[in-house]
């Protein structure tokens, strides 16, 4: 997961010789940040606030009571599942190199000592564990009094990673810094000159930009859609205003992925794709997301407000409370996730007229819905597929079992096929007589279509789709070609 082990020692020439019996040295490991790329206590206020939303209202009172009572209160409310944390590689074959040596290890964390001890029983490679109790909140010069009482003033060395652990690497005979910021670890070499690196995973602007999923962003260009098909795409102050739509739209979906990634992370370390994400690997930690969220959600709101409309701006509020609803409750629901789904792409679509100022025909609408509706059934056929070779029987956080695999095809399939009829009628209707001169070469649109459909249903079939049909539309130049192909049929058309 990480890289290697870096030893540094700032008076490398004068080194003192090296210990004769390593053994006789115990390994303190802390937990949060430090074996693993989170932090317990936030991830189980997730998880209360998820499971027990109205429990948050005693949050103030248990911390007035300390930090100890605090944690020992969330604990009892929230169970972390700790099987699916992200454990760090590199500190791993650290300790186990250290268990080779007989040395003893210790893990030693101010996380409520019930979490810690199912994390030693879980890894096995822990002799012991201090930890957190109703008594006392085991961190910075606490820790550092048990380490000494255990040790008997003898010498050890730590595992750490934040600036709590000052005192502790102060008294170390070795400082093992989980780090990859050379200031950081230049700190800690002015308190401990005997300092080894473990490097961690860098966050940056890079993996916040991952994070708000910009690429997802594509899925924002249907705001353009009435635009470019009421004609009006070479009116200046109506694209602009579409433009700013598209902005703001962007930034309050992608509050709402970030929203979304740290509520799921569990279902998302369990996801072989997923489990890399930012807040599910433990690239990003939990409190950026809390800052994150709230930050977008207001610049997509100022946009909306003073560059598009309050028509708009409510539109996108709609969106974003819909979304969230689907994301935290209703995609658990089996047939309802996928209409909501379905109803969000086509949403995009109203929010664009509304942008834009723009009449929507029920005609796009219809076709909208039951495309949509068969791109979300690919999506959850994909997780379907990947469940069945996983030897699930369902998929983490989804209300469908593998035995639902063959219903979820042909509904989806048949939706597709759906929406290709009602394009074809819209072909008949007065509204093409008006907009279009040659309205026949819009039969080429309808035949790309069916083609791209049922070959979109023929690759999930094989395994080969990715899990957001929309991703693999951007990244397959099939799909690009069909798109020039029903772009130049509409100009001719139109001409």
């Amino acid at each position: 997961m990480n890289g290697g082990i870096q030893r540094t020692h700032r008076n490398q020439p004068n080194m003192p010789p090296p210990v004769k019996d390593i053994g006789s040295i115990p390994l303190f490991v802390d937990l949060d940040g430090s074996l693993i790329a989170t932090d317990c206590l936030w991830e189980s206020l997730l998880i209360l606030l998820k499971e027990k939303p109205l429990h948050f209202l005693y949050v103030p009172g248990w911390i007035l009571k300390g930090k100890h009572h605090f944690k020992k209160r969330v604990t009892d409310n929230a169970e972390l599942e700790v099987t699916v944390l992200p454990f760090r590689q590199n500190v791993l074959e650290y300790i186990q190199e250290a268990r080779n040596q007989n040395r003893r290890i210790i893990l030693a964390t101010a996380t409520d000592e019930r979490i810690a001890t199912k994390v030693a029983d879980f890894n096995g490679i822990f002799d012991e564990v201090i930890a957190t109790n109703e008594n006392i909140n085991l961190a910075g010069k606490h820790k550092l009094e048990r380490i000494k009482e255990l040790t008997q003033n003898q010498e050890f060395d730590y595992i750490g990673n934040s600036s709590a652990d000052f005192p502790i690497w102060g008294a170390a005979r070795r400082a093992i810094v989980v780090s990859s910021d050379k200031k950081f670890v230049n700190k800690v070499r002015r308190i401990n000159p005997d300092v080894e690196t473990l490097p961690s995973l860098k966050s940056g602007l890079t993996t916040i930009i991952k994070a708000m999923r910009v690429h997802q962003w594509i899925k924002n260009l249907l705001l353009f859609i009435p635009l470019l098909l009421a004609h009006r795409i070479f009116e200046s102050d109506t694209v602009l205003k579409t433009f700013i739509a598209f902005i703001s739209f962007s930034l309050c979906a992608s509050s709402v992925y970030v929203l979304n990634d740290i509520f799921d992370l569990e279902s998302d370390r369990s996801h072989p794709r997923k489990k890399y994400r930012p807040f599910a690997s433990g690239a990003l930690q939990i409190p950026t997301a809390i800052m994150l969220v709230p930050l977008l959600i207001i610049a997509s709101s100022l946009l909306a407000i003073f560059g598009v409309s309050w028509n708009f701006t409510f539109a996108l509020w709609t969106y974003s409370l819909l979304t969230s609803l689907y994301s935290f409750r209703l995609k658990k629901i089996a047939i309802l996730d996928v209409l909501l789904l379905a109803g969000l792409y086509s949403f995009r679509l109203y929010a664009g007229s509304v942008a834009g100022n723009v009449f929507l025909s029920p005609w796009l609408i219809a076709f909208a819905m039951f495309l949509f509706l068969s791109l979300a059934f690919v999506k959850r056929y994909s997780e379907l597929l990947i469940t069945i070779s996983s030897n699930n029987s369902k998929p983490s956080g989804r209300g469908y079992y593998a035995s639902d695999i063959e219903i979820v095809q042909s509904v989806g399939m048949a939706s597709g096929l759906v929406s290709v009829l009602v394009f074809a009628l819209y072909m008949n209707s007065r509204e093409v007589t008006e907009l279009y001169r040659h309205s026949q070469m819009l039969w080429v649109v309808g035949m790309c279509l069916l083609y791209w459909i049922i070959r979109v249903w023929l690759i999930a079939h094989r395994g080969e789709m990715h899990d957001d049909p929309i991703i693999f539309t951007v990244k397959d130049k099939t799909s690009y070609l069909i798109m020039a192909i029903v772009f130049c049929a509409m100009i001719i058309a139109a001409l």
